[in-house]
Order: C-alpha cells, then structure tokens, then sequence
C-alpha cells in the first residue's frame, strides 16, 4: 500500500518535479511520473535535461526500450507496463489507476484555488481507498 504526500503550496509545479526527483535520483532511488498532459510532459522533459548538476538526469518515455534500465520514467497512461514501482510522480489531475503496485505516491500542487480543489478532492479518494496521506506545506521550507 502506498504512502501519499501532498507537498502543496508550490510556486511552480514542474520545476518542483524536476527538483524533487533529482532529489531522488541522487538518494539512487526509481521514479515513474504519470504526466498525461503532452505540453506538461515535454516540458518536463527538458527540465530533466538540465536540473542536475551534471545536466542530465536519466528518463525516457515507458514506451522506450531503455525504459527497463532508466530510473525515471515518464507516462501519460497508469496501463502501460511500468518498470519502476518505488515512486509515483502523479501530475495529473485525476487519481491514478493501479496505484497499490508503488511505495509511495507524491502529489505537488500549486496555490491556485482550483489546484487546491482538486487535490483536496484525491485526498478524499485516497483517504477512501485506505491510503494514509501527508501535507507538506512548502511555504515552511
């Protein structure tokens, strides 16, 4: 059963994702971020190419076939077969399906007024779901 984290309170969403999973990826931990939004998931894409140090971190779509040997996994479909099993990323605006195979599950959401709604709204689902849920409000931090 996962774990859910609600870091809210984030200025800009993606760039917190790039940053949190360069985080992970240095603790040599995996990640799989479901992304269906196609604008979301390119931009996301050249971040990971710039955000660490190094200037790359590791991902690939989960179509790729380097996709079983590529820490970082980017999908916009939860029925795809996924590799990684550690972390889920979830960017979306919906609860994702077939959750229960990950370690934990991470939502960051923005201050907007409809971003809080929707989240509040997948915190009941999960809640509902019997997945127990942590807010971290990132103006703390």
């Amino acid at each position: 059963m996962p774990r859910v984290f609600f870091y809210h309170n984030v200025q800009d969403r993606l760039r917190a994702a790039a940053a949190l999973i360069a985080k992970t990826y240095a603790q040599g931990k995996n990640f799989t971020v479901f992304v269906p939004d196609p604008e979301q998931a390119a931009f996301l894409d050249r971040l990971l190419w710039t955000q660490a140090p190094q200037g790359f971190l590791p991902h690939c779509r989960a179509d790729s076939e380097l996709a079983p040997v590529t820490p970082v996994i980017l999908t916009e479909r939860m029925d795809a077969p996924l590799l990684q099993n550690e972390r889920l990323l979830n960017l979306g605006n919906i609860v994702p399906d077939k959750i229960d195979r990950f370690q934990s599950l991470i939502e960051i959401v923005d201050p907007s007024e409809n971003a809080r709604s929707a989240a509040r709204f997948r915190a009941h689902q999960y809640k509902e779901m019997g997945y127990p849920a942590q807010f971290i409000d990132m103006r703390e931090r």
